[in-house]
C-alpha cells in the first residue's frame, strides 16, 4: 500500500474510532439528549461517503458504450469486470498472487477480445483493419510494458495500468470500436 493510501486508511479509521468512542460516552448523557444522535448520523454519513469514493473508483457498463453487436458487448463488460477485478486488488490490497492472477486473466481475456474483434472486421472487409489492429497492438505493448514496470513498484504500477486501461477501454469502445460496429451492423452482423 503506497503512503498516500495508508494516510487515507489510517485517518478513515481513526475518525470511525473516534465517532464510535464519541457515541458510546456521549450516552452517558442519557438517551433522549441529542448529542449520541447527532454522532451516530455523522458516522453514518462517513460511511456512506466512503463507500460513495470506493464505488466512484469502478468502471460501471453503460447503455452508451454499446457496439450493438452482441458479442462484443458482452467481451466489453467482461473486460470492465476484469479491471474492476484489478481496481479491487488496489484498493483492498489483496497481495501479489491475487494481482497476478487478476492481470493474467486480464490480459488473457483481452487478446481473446482482440482477436474476436479482428476476425470480424477481417471476415467482413472492414476497411479501417490495419489500423485498428494497429491501436490493438500498440495498447497490449503498453500493458505489457507497464506488467514489467510492476515488478519495481507495484502499487503505483497498478494505479497507473489501472487509469490507462479504464482511459483507453471507454475510449476505444466510443471511438474506434463505434466505426468499425457500424460497418459490420450495416453487413448484417449482430
Amino acid at each position: 500500500m503506497n503512503n498516500m493510501n495508508k494516510l487515507k486508511a489510517f485517518a478513515l479509521a481513526f475518525l470511525l474510532l473516534t465517532l464510535v468512542t464519541a457515541i458510546i460516552l456521549s450516552f452517558t448523557l442519557g438517551l433522549t439528549h441529542p448529542l449520541p444522535w447527532v454522532f451516530i448520523v455523522a458516522l453514518g454519513i462517513v460511511i456512506v461517503l466512503n463507500k460513495k469514493m470506493t464505488e466512484s473508483q469502478f468502471v460501471t457498463w453503460k447503455e452508451e458504450y454499446s457496439v450493438g453487436i452482441k458479442s462484443i458487448d458482452t467481451d466489453h463488460k467482461k473486460l470492465l469486470q476484469l479491471i474492476n477485478r484489478l481496481q479491487t486488488s488496489s484498493i483492498y490490497q489483496t497481495g501479489e498472487a491475487f494481482d497476478k492472477e487478476a492481470l493474467d486473466e486480464l490480459i488473457a481475456y483481452t487478446k481473446f477480445h482482440f482477436a474476436r474483434e479482428e476476425k470480424m472486421m477481417e471476415e467482413n472487409g472492414y476497411p479501417d483493419f490495419d489500423a485498428h489492429k494497429q491501436q490493438h497492438i500498440n495498447m497490449t505493448d503498453q500493458v505489457v510494458q507497464k506488467i514489467k514496470e510492476y515488478e519495481d513498484d507495484h502499487e503505483k504500477t497498478i494505479e497507473d495500468l489501472l487509469d490507462y486501461l479504464k482511459n483507453w477501454l471507454i475510449n476505444h469502445i466510443n471511438g474506434t470500436d463505434k466505426k468499425y460496429s457500424a460497418f459490420l451492423l450495416e453487413k448484417g452482423v449482430k
